[in-house]
């Protein structure tokens, strides 16, 4: 039996806001102090990583396309490298502080592959809209880790970095497989569920 893609989303929602809270835990408090225990400074790129790796299933077992096969798996391979990255910066392997735009490349990269994979108008129904509302967000947000190499010890720009991912795992959380937009559910998206 195979869950909903909601469940799916909804599993994802819960990575996004894991990483939303050691983003923000470590944002409050300073890395200094946030990495005083060695093994918070591994929470946010440990987790990321995983997502990368837990995508691969979902790809795998929860496609139904060629485009959406691809759009996961780029999902997964940016992911893993910004994850790797990040563990790479924490563990010393590398110290140029540049290295963190792999995570501006995968907002790009994940968001152009929501804005490709979704196939239907943004009033098509509910994952529709979220889907193109949360390719824009992460385009969008992708500015922010550019921003953070240039000020790196920026506490308001460590806060938006973690409340850009507090508010994609709420759009997350809101995706259902059929539900109506703003009241709007185009007539050949088929009966909603509830």
């Amino acid at each position: 039996m195979q869950p909903p893609a909601e469940h799916v989303h909804w599993m994802f929602a819960t990575g996004f806001l894991i990483l939303a809270l050691c983003l923000l835990g470590e944002a409050i408090v300073g890395a200094e102090v946030w990495q005083l225990r060695r093994w918070r400074a591994y929470l946010w790129p440990s987790t990321l990583f995983l997502m990368g790796v837990l995508m691969w299933p979902v790809m795998t077992f929860f496609t139904n396309s060629t485009i959406h096969m691809i759009a996961h798996g780029l999902w997964a391979e940016v992911l893993m490298l910004a994850g790797a990255v990040e563990l790479a910066l924490v563990r010393g392997k590398i110290s140029s502080p540049w290295w963190r735009l792999t995570s501006a490349l995968a907002l790009l990269v994940s968001g152009a592959a929501f804005l490709v994979h979704e196939q239907n108008g943004w009033f098509f129904q509910r994952s529709s809209f979220l889907h193109h509302l949360m390719g824009w967000t992460l385009v969008a947000i992708a500015v922010i880790p550019f921003a953070r190499c240039v000020r790196p010890r920026s506490i308001g720009l460590g806060s938006a970095y973690a409340l850009a991912f507090v508010v994609l795992s709420v759009m997350l959380y809101c995706d259902r497989d059929l539900a109506p937009v703003f009241g709007h559910l185009s007539p050949v998206a088929g009966i909603p569920h509830r």
